[in-house]
């Protein structure tokens, strides 16, 4: 395993037809989103300068012919994160990329692999390893055959489950009090 630099990353966003992000956890705790969360749990408001760098890469890429999706494997009820997360999806989603939710319990058959990863095309894995905290986490590049097939297997599994963002905010998931 070789860890990438933040512009190796986005490097591969610049070669694949299909980029895909598994996201696993209920919670992160991530720098840079630690003050625009906790705006949002104060109902204070947030200009999104911080998310603008994420979408204009989406946007950039998404023209140039690649598809950006993202599984988002989340616990019934939601945690606070996972709210948040889903109030602020729809800018993601307006500059391009296709968000999906899959309430766990719905992938409890799933062979689900412990990291996060992002898939580009069906040819490079990149795990994103976070400590146990779930701050700031590194990716890492594998070119272990098995581990790929794993992970190709579990993407297939809940892109095909998964519910598109804006249907997801309006199934009675949304209606469970959030746990904190």
């Amino acid at each position: 395993m070789a860890q990438l630099s933040d512009e190796d990353f986005r490097q591969l966003f610049s070669r694949a037809k299909r980029a895909f992000h598994l996201e696993l956890k209920d919670s992160y705790h991530v720098d840079s989103e630690a003050e625009p969360f906790r705006k949002w749990r104060a109902g204070e408001p947030d200009d999104h300068a911080w998310r603008r760098p994420w979408q204009a890469l989406v946007r950039e890429h998404t023209a140039a012919g690649c598809m950006i999706h993202r599984v988002r494997v989340v616990t019934v009820p939601h945690t606070l994160y996972t709210r948040w997360l889903l109030d602020i999806a729809g800018d993601n989603v307006k500059a391009g990329e296709d968000i999906r939710y899959l309430p766990r319990h719905l992938a409890a058959d799933v062979d689900l692999p412990e990291e996060d990863c992002w898939l580009f095309d069906d040819e490079h894995l990149v795990l994103t390893m976070f400590p146990g905290d779930g701050r700031v986490g590194v990716f890492v590049t594998t070119d272990n055959p098995h581990l790929l097939r794993r992970y190709l297997t579990a993407r297939d599994l809940v892109w095909e489950r998964a519910i598109p963002h804006a249907e997801y905010i309006h199934t009675p998931y949304m209606n469970a009090e959030p746990i904190t």
